[in-house]
């Protein structure tokens, strides 16, 4: 089972901005409602996505600097990243199918 990895300011470099396949950031945190609904529907697609698209967490709270370097302004926030760039940003809930439409046309 692929579930989204824990990254933070250390990390990011190495996990999102290196990484071989494209990388969704979920900025959220633990209080933040909207980011625990969110959170299943992320690990179903860290599930499909398995092996063509990977998936980290990064707690805003515990990563204000990383937060701030990325214009986090609410959360949830998904930054969508390709060959270490900026390809698409969601933010706020999505449901599964509309986030799917949205990471396709990014990382197509």
């Amino acid at each position: 089972m692929s579930k989204a990895i824990n990254v933070d300011g250390s990390a990011f470099e190495a996990e999102v901005l290196s990484a071989p396949l494209p990388v969704v950031v979920d900025f959220w945190a633990a209080w933040c409602g909207p980011c625990r609904m969110m959170a299943p529907v992320l690990d179903q697609l860290a599930e499909d996505y398995a092996g063509n698209v990977k998936f980290t967490k990064v707690n805003v709270d515990e990563n204000q600097e990383l937060a701030a370097r990325y214009g986090i302004m609410s959360i949830p926030t998904l930054v969508i990243f390709k060959d270490g760039r900026e390809v698409g940003r969601v933010i706020g809930y999505m449901p599964k199918d509309k986030l799917k439409e949205q990471l396709d046309a990014a990382i197509n």
